[in-house]
């Protein structure tokens, strides 16, 4: 049913289960894997460079070298677990990006047929002032999205 399955991954504990699971469709549908991790540009979301200091060009290359550095450690054991299971698996970073439009743009440009994700399960007031990527990936996604918790 599945040729496809996309997952998610922050490297968090949260995460791990949609990294589990999406291991196990793609295994259990023999399905090719693309883990993505993503990473935000300096600065915040409120944050904008002509209101704050913002970094200069020595700055900018250390803190694009530990970006990088931390998406490898990230999508390395993802990457070990799928070859352990037998499973194609494809590794990206998208540098830059908030998490949601990087998954969905990822989804599309792969041609991934479903995502799988965990969610941190917040609620209320922190859900409010944090943001969902999971709710955002889910209310705009056009693939089947499947969420842990």
């Amino acid at each position: 049913m599945y040729t496809h399955v996309l997952i998610p991954t922050d490297g968090s504990e949260f995460a791990q289960a949609g990294v589990i699971h999406g291991l196990s469709l793609a295994k259990e549908h023999g399905a090719r894997v693309t883990a993505i991790t993503a990473t935000e540009a300096p600065g915040g979301q409120f944050a904008y460079s002509s209101d704050l200091w913002t970094l200069g060009e020595t700055e900018m290359a250390a803190y694009e070298r530990d970006q990088h550095r931390e998406a490898e450690a990230i999508l390395a054991p993802v990457k070990a677990s799928a070859e352990q299971l037998g499973l194609e698996i494809e590794t990206v970073h998208v540098p830059d990006r908030r998490a949601a439009p990087a998954i969905l743009d990822t989804a599309r440009k792969c041609g991934c047929d479903i995502i799988v994700m965990a969610s941190h399960g917040r609620t209320g007031m922190s859900r409010v002032m944090l943001g969902s990527h999971t709710a955002e990936v889910l209310t705009q996604a056009d693939i089947p999205v499947i969420v842990f918790r």
